[in-house]
């Protein structure tokens, strides 16, 4: 290296890592899936970690090896493997399934701040749909603000997040087991190998998008790979230690919740406050009283600030990064001054209210925080297609393509996992728009179920509107010309 050259900041292995932790996998990420399947769904997370998972951030290693010098992170693997017109769409919906979990995780900032201020669950009571909604923009806005003014921020959110989560979710696996060798009765009875079996019914492969939902986004690191020192050995590190730490939370931590909660009779509200239940009933079994709730509560709360920085972070980065000339207007890939897509951020704002205005139409806030999920839940496994699309394209003319590690040397076997993978995702992701909430035929069910289409209409449908935005530039510009 030129000694005049000014050293360069490099993200060890770890710190991506938690990154990706960070957006992946969450303690609350184990509740919404466990008042969907019961005790079954630890068959469905180990099923999951083997036949899927690792699978998955392996094929992550590969591709983003592959395409390392490249900056659109899964838009760059899908156009260099296909075509830029699909490379596009991939960019497109890369960026907008960000939208909704960006509301989502706004709502989660929003909860956190409310159990350490009230100390309890009383704020669907304290609050309107309309006040819930304007909060929540708020807090988009001002994160989309900060992050144009703080430099590092998110590697530091993530190392503070993403740690002090993984350790809040491993204390109450511990405490939960000490609890049990100490005379804790399991709140969820039976608990016998017939409990742990799944009902292979329409709810239960149409809540298994949420799962895929709550495991998937390993390939948002890979647009900081040109920031490792050493990517060939270091990224699948970081692949394995996310898959580690991923298999940790949800086979162990599920098991935990059984010992407080019984899964044959889920609190209403278990997928917004459960995670605070959860560490109150620990406290009071502890002796600690709402100690260890406070605790979470302030965690839980930076935490997700931590998953805001790097979604619109990274997520804009990938829709300004390696899009043809001919689909993206001008505008929306100018930068300011601290390098970021300012354009791209505007219509995060957009959407986001866009969003916000439909779920005014829902009852109350929990019902809100449960169509957001149940939303992330169909659009985010979809945009996960790209990734095992782009892996099988790579592996049909794998002699095009170079990496320094190799997921299946052989080409058939590698075709057949990706196949799997990609078949597997898609169906679960169209099941997702079956409401899960409400029975079907009532009102409430028809209700979801329309505001599912129109939202999935609408964030996809967007993606037309670009291309011909800049037709439209390129014309204006001719005829300036």
């Amino acid at each position: 290296m030129n000694e005049l050259e000014p050293k360069k900041h490099y993200m060890r292995w770890p710190v991506i890592a938690l990154l990706d932790f960070v957006t992946i996998i969450s303690f609350e990420n184990i509740f919404y899936p466990f008042q969907n399947q019961g005790l079954s769904v630890v068959i469905s997370w180990i099923f999951l970690l083997f036949a899927y998972v690792i699978p998955y951030e392996l094929i992550v290693s590969q591709m983003g090896l592959t395409f390392q010098t490249q900056s659109g992170g899964l838009a760059s693997w899908v156009r260099r493997s296909s075509n830029d017109t699909l490379g596009y769409w991939t960019s497109w919906m890369y960026w907008i399934q960000s939208i909704p979990y960006i509301v989502d995780v706004s709502n989660s900032v929003i909860v956190s701040f409310s159990w350490m201020i009230l100390g309890d669950n009383s704020l669907g009571s304290r609050m309107s749909t309309f006040q819930f909604g304007l909060l929540t923009f708020g807090i988009i806005l001002a994160f989309i603000l900060l992050e144009n003014v703080f430099k590092n921020s998110l590697e530091i959110l993530s190392l503070i997040g993403g740690g002090a989560m993984f350790i809040m979710s491993a204390l109450f696996i511990l405490l939960a087991g000490y609890a049990v060798m100490h005379g804790t009765h399991m709140a969820t009875q039976p608990f016998n190998f017939h409990a742990f079996m799944p009902n292979f019914s329409l709810k239960y492969f149409s809540t298994t998008g949420l799962l895929i939902f709550a495991m998937s986004g390993a390939e948002l690191a890979a647009p900081y790979l040109v920031q490792m020192r050493d990517p060939k050995h270091e990224f699948p590190k970081a692949m394995w230690l996310l898959a580690i730490m991923t298999a940790i939370l949800t086979v162990l931590g599920t098991l935990s919740l059984a010992v407080f909660f019984d899964a044959n009779n889920i609190p209403h509200d278990f997928k917004m406050n459960g995670p605070y239940y959860a560490f109150q009933m620990l406290g009071q079994e502890m002796g600690l009283g709402k100690i260890l709730m406070y605790l979470f509560a302030v965690v839980q709360a930076i935490f997700m600030m931590a998953q805001l920085a790097v979604l619109l972070d990274a997520s804009s980065r990938v829709f300004a990064g390696d899009v043809a000339d001919r689909f993206m207007p001008h505008w929306m890939t100018k930068k300011n001054k601290n390098g970021r897509p300012i354009h791209s951020y505007l219509m995060t704002t957009g959407l986001s209210l866009f969003l916000l205005l439909l779920t005014g139409t829902l009852p109350n806030i929990n019902t809100i925080y449960n169509w957001l999920l149940n939303i992330n839940g169909i659009i985010s496994p979809y945009k996960t297609c790209w990734v095992f699309f782009a892996f099988v394209a790579v592996r049909w003319q794998q002699n095009k393509f170079q990496s320094d590690y190799i997921f299946i040397k052989n080409r058939i076997g590698a075709l057949l996992v990706g196949g799997w993978c990609l078949a597997f995702t898609f169906i679960c992701a169209t099941l997702g728009f079956i409401p899960q909430e409400a029975e079907f035929g009532t009102r409430s069910f028809n209700h979801q179920l329309l505001l599912n289409i129109i939202t999935v209409f609408v964030l996809f449908g967007l993606g037309f509107v670009m291309p011909m935005l800049r037709k439209h530039e390129l014309r204006e510009q001719e005829l300036r010309k």
